[in-house]
């Protein structure tokens, strides 16, 4: 059968890392069409999109949002649309994991904010959930942010390595306890499984992905303690459903 496209619409999210220790997230919705369109506003030739949105947050790693902007670049009322921008300041100080969704559409609800900019902040928790899988997140462990990713710098506070050489014997000491303690607490966050086990269909508990890639954990029944694990602030949130 033969068909035609008539219309496209492009959702994107991008994650940088920056140099401060924040992240920024970015969600870009394109709507646009393969011919001129007659819009109240005037004909929009083909080529140039109908919406181009854009909604950028800034987030610490425990996934607070510490800044939040929003922009259009392209929209169908020029001048008009772009009067909701600011409307999206207030999802600062929301938390990815906990109700994100839910508090975004409440507080941008209706003609406060604009329809495809509010839609793009659906995108934004799995987003940054996939951005920090590795890199933020030891995705090995049972608790998002509990344990830095395998191969990551260890060390001071600064970043920098310290080693025993030409330490006192108090720092030798020290150190051999830090070891102790950081091994005790790996044990512990090894007896969870995997924090995206158990909460989608492919990465369930009896599913072959899980036989083949995560054995030790094939067959397992999470207490219901276990389905809601710790946010990297401590408090308990489903990290499958951030709505």
């Amino acid at each position: 059968m033969s068909r035609q496209l008539r219309h496209r619409r492009a959702i994107r999210a991008d994650a940088y890392e920056r140099e401060d220790g924040l992240w920024d997230i970015e969600a870009c919705l394109t709507d646009d069409k393969p011919r001129d369109v007659a819009l109240a506003s005037g004909v929009r030739p083909n080529g140039s999109p109908i919406h181009e949105l854009w909604l950028r947050i800034t987030i610490d790693r425990k996934l607070n949002v510490v800044d939040a902007e929003a922009s259009s670049d392209w929209v169908p009322y020029p001048g008009l649309c772009e009067a909701s921008n600011p409307a999206y300041r207030a999802l600062i100080g929301l938390n990815l994991l906990q109700n994100f969704r839910r508090d975004a559409a409440r507080l941008l609800a209706g003609t406060t904010g604009c329809t495809h900019l509010t839609e793009l902040c659906a995108v934004l928790p799995t987003a940054a959930i996939q951005a920090f899988a590795g890199d933020v997140w030891n995705t090995d462990k049972g608790r998002p942010g509990s344990e830095e990713p395998a191969g990551s710098r260890s060390g001071s506070a600064d970043g920098s390595s310290r080693g025993t050489h030409g330490s006192t014997g108090q720092d030798a000491q020290d150190n051999a306890s830090s070891g102790q303690a950081s091994e005790q607490a790996s044990e512990q966050s090894n007896d969870k499984p995997p924090f995206q086990l158990g909460r989608c269909h492919a990465l369930r508990f009896d599913g072959e992905a899980v036989r083949q890639f995560y054995p030790r954990w094939y067959g397992h029944a999470p207490r219901s303690a276990d389905r809601a694990d710790a946010a990297p602030n401590g408090q308990a949130v489903k990290t499958a459903r951030p709505e």
